[in-house]
């Protein structure tokens, strides 16, 4: 019996395991089961089985990238599936990977990990986006829209499930000819030139990635729009700090994640302030279903330093300490994962192209990163929120008609 017998034991249940250790041999755990994946895991030392078993998430990523821990039979996404699938949040169900000790450490290092004051925002940022755009355009739809799609019908395409979404938060942002709209953490553009498409309005996007600021100034022009969209390179406590009510709408799609739970009444401060009087803002964020939690180790080292996902409840807490009133709140329930998995079928389509520009060890962190996603909107407890705030209650229609009035525009 191998150390990690006791571990896969108690966890896998449905769906078979099969695991090789360094001398050739092999131990299965679960049993065939309908929608289960069926995987081969090979240890290439008993030391990456070690890492395991002290920390599975992390220990499992690193030893995968390091080439200690490989896959013989399906793949990583597969592997982590079936972990997530016999352990599903939706049924109370929990991996038990740390003692409440080690939760505790957990929730105490994305507390600190996450103060993000503006220096250390700005590094965070560039560890996962200023990596090179290239890589982006790889596995991203042509708007390198880098957040949830929005997957109305079946059989859509990633680039049609990324227009929709943007045509289904414009329509939550009831645009007017004229206005004037802030995009905070606006990634390579894509959602202020649409906007700007849709509507004759205004918009300012800021970011803290060179990389993407460079690329969303080129894609303003030639898109022909850049008299009416331009973008800054400022964090919104910075631009806070400078500008007062000057915005009619804000949108903000994607960033949330970063901003650190020190900092959510900071951000939503910022915000009520940057609005007009009657202004209305969309946030489009994931979100962690049930209480507040950590973020894992692997994803706070190798991926998102500084990040937490937050709950509803803290994120609706923060929003309330600057009068800002919740007009609209939808949870997306699946429709991340669905996109999730197109990117990594496009990571692993570009597997030649992402390894000669980024290296071996960086393809197999970026499959176990998508992977893990996958898994924890499928499966675990992540979801996304996209909540619709104002400052008045006047500011919007009394019903929710107006939305599917101007998506249907947008869309057509």
């Amino acid at each position: 019996m191998s150390i990690l017998s006791p571990f896969l034991s108690r966890v896998i249940h449905r769906g078979r395991l099969t695991v090789i250790d360094p001398d050739g041999g092999a131990e299965t755990f679960g049993a065939p089961a309908p929608g289960f994946p069926e995987v081969s895991v090979r240890f290439a030392t008993r030391r990456a089985m070690r890492r395991v078993i002290l920390d599975p998430r992390l220990g499992a990523g690193e030893a995968f990238m390091d080439g200690e821990m490989e896959i013989a039979e399906g793949d990583i996404m597969g592997l982590i599936g079936l972990l997530r699938m016999n352990t599903p949040w939706d049924r109370g169900a929990k991996l038990k990977d740390k003692t409440r000790l080690g939760q505790w450490g957990d929730w105490v290092k994305t507390r600190l990990g996450s103060i993000n004051r503006q220096r250390q925002s700005r590094a965070n940022v560039a560890h996962h986006y200023d990596i090179g755009n290239d890589l982006y355009r790889l596995f991203l739809d042509r708007d390198m829209q880098y957040s949830c799609a929005y997957w109305p019908r079946e059989g859509m395409t990633l680039d049609e499930a990324q227009e929709a979404k943007k045509a289904h938060i414009a329509a939550k942002l009831a645009l007017r000819p004229g206005q004037r709209i802030l995009d905070i953490g606006c990634g390579w553009g894509g959602m202020a030139i649409t906007l700007a498409k849709l509507e004759a309005v205004e918009i300012l996007g800021i970011t803290l990635s060179t990389e993407q600021l460079e690329l969303a100034r080129q894609r303003a022009e030639e898109a022909g729009v850049a008299d009416r969209v331009r973008f800054e390179l400022i964090d919104y406590r910075d631009l806070a700090a400078r500008e007062t009510g000057g915005f009619d709408r804000i949108v903000s799609v994607g960033m949330f994640e970063h901003v650190g739970a020190a900092n959510f009444a900071t951000f939503f401060r910022a915000c009520a302030n940057l609005l007009t009087a009657d202004g209305v803002m969309l946030l489009h964020t994931i979100g962690r279903f049930g209480k507040p939690g950590a973020t894992d180790a692997f994803t706070r080292k190798y991926i998102f330093p500084g990040g937490y996902i937050p709950a509803l409840s803290e994120t609706l807490a923060a929003s309330e300490k600057s009068r800002l009133i919740a007009t609209d709140i939808e949870t997306l329930r699946l429709h991340y994962a669905l996109t999730l998995r197109q990117w990594y079928a496009n990571t692993l389509a570009h597997e030649a192209a992402i390894v000669a520009m980024m290296g071996a060890r960086f393809f197999r962190m970026w499959c176990f990163y998508l992977a893990g996603a996958t898994a924890a909107f499928e499966s675990g407890g992540m979801g996304n929120y996209q909540i619709q705030f104002a400052r008045s209650r006047h500011a919007l229609p009394l019903t929710r008609d107006y939305m599917g009035e101007a998506e249907g525009r947008y869309v057509g």
